[in-house]
């Protein structure tokens, strides 16, 4: 085992000695760039808050429902063009802005036909007795 083992370091050093100027064929590979995680698209942050905003803030609702579901469909166009993180955040503030519109218009709409039908029923008992 021993004379073997002789033989082969031998061996490794003759081929060696043989070729004392070889070189790689490959350049060396050149380091990796530094990991750099995307960045969130900023519109879809705004409109999640403008989103839970207009759930929240009466009266004001419906406009801000409004600014977030326009925020929320320009940062999903972005975050395709430019590979952005924040979909979920737009997504989110699409619905909470639809939500919020939807709540504000139905009271707006609500209160509208409340004023139209009541409005009319005191006006009409009024003018008929002044007429007379």
């Amino acid at each position: 085992m021993d004379y073997r083992q002789n033989n082969v370091d031998q061996n490794y050093n003759q081929n060696q000695n043989q070729h004392p100027n070889y070189n790689d064929p490959l350049p060396p590979f050149p380091p990796y760039p530094p990991y750099m995680a995307p960045k969130t698209n900023g519109k879809s942050i705004a409109a999640l808050v403008l989103g839970i905003l207009s759930i929240m803030l009466p009266y004001i609702g419906f406009i801000i429902g409004i600014v977030a579901i326009i925020f929320a469909a320009l940062s999903l166009k972005e975050i395709k063009v430019r590979m952005e993180q924040g979909k979920g955040l737009a997504i989110a503030g699409l619905v909470c802005g639809i939500v919020g519109t939807l709540i504000y218009a139905l009271i707006i709409l609500f209160i509208i036909v409340a004023v139209v039908l009541y409005g009319d029923a005191y006006s009409s008992t009024y003018s008929l007795t002044y007429l007379f």
